[in-house]
């Protein structure tokens, strides 16, 4: 008779000891700035800081999604960037796995498409002040206002303006469009962030609606 071997149950922190875990990591940080500020130390810290990674269950760099055969990468801590991800002719794809990475590499892989401005921050993929429906030129994209008479559909980028923990703004495209909801994928949602979320979207007066404080509006290509 064969016997299996019990396998360990992997440690995951519940919420309070998390919240203590990051208190302790940056109390001690900000301690050890003040003493080598002059040193120069302090921006090695801070860039320390950014890799630092709470969830022992996935590595830099993991595949933990997928849309249209496009990969979602884990990328542990939101300040965290591993290097520039460029296409074979040279082709900017942006700083891996930021959210502007994955939308940029799953509208050039999925759709084919490059954009005329290939950098910028996630809220500057949306340009204020033009009118809904017309041309996105940096993108080449067509844009709709939040709210649309144009409703999102699946492969349009999403845009969220910046908050007050997030002033670069965030990206995301959307998977799934149902009568009351959207889906959307997204990368770089910090060590226990999910990579699809779901907002929802009303038809309110003419226009379409997603129900989400910071959604810009979304991109469409042509």
């Amino acid at each position: 008779m064969q016997t299996q071997t019990q396998k360990s149950p992997q440690w995951f922190p519940n919420r309070k000891t998390l919240v203590w875990i990051v208190v302790a990591l940056v109390w001690t940080s900000l301690s050890f700035c003040k003493q080598n500020e002059a040193s120069g130390t302090l921006a090695k810290v801070k860039t320390k800081l950014k890799k630092v990674d709470l969830n022992p269950t996935h590595d830099i760099g993991d595949k933990i999604d997928s849309l249209n055969g496009v990969y979602v990468f884990y990328n542990g801590s939101v300040g965290n960037v591993s290097g520039r991800n460029t296409t074979a002719d040279g082709y900017n794809l942006g700083l891996q796995y930021q959210c502007v990475e994955f939308i940029k590499r799953y509208y050039w892989q999925h759709l084919k498409h490059k954009m005329p401005d290939t950098y910028g921050h996630a809220k500057d993929f949306f340009a204020q002040n033009l009118a809904d429906g017309r041309m996105n030129t940096a993108r080449n994209l067509l844009q709709y206002q939040n709210p649309s008479t144009s409703a999102p559909q699946v492969n349009d980028l999403l845009v969220f303006s910046e908050t007050d923990f997030n002033p670069y703004g965030h990206v995301a495209i959307v998977s799934k469009v149902e009568k009351d909801q959207i889906e959307i994928i997204q990368q770089n949602m910090g060590p226990f962030g999910s990579s699809r979320a779901a907002l929802p979207l009303k038809f309110e007066t003419g226009k379409w609606r997603i129900k989400e404080e910071d959604a810009l509006g979304w991109l469409r290509k042509r």
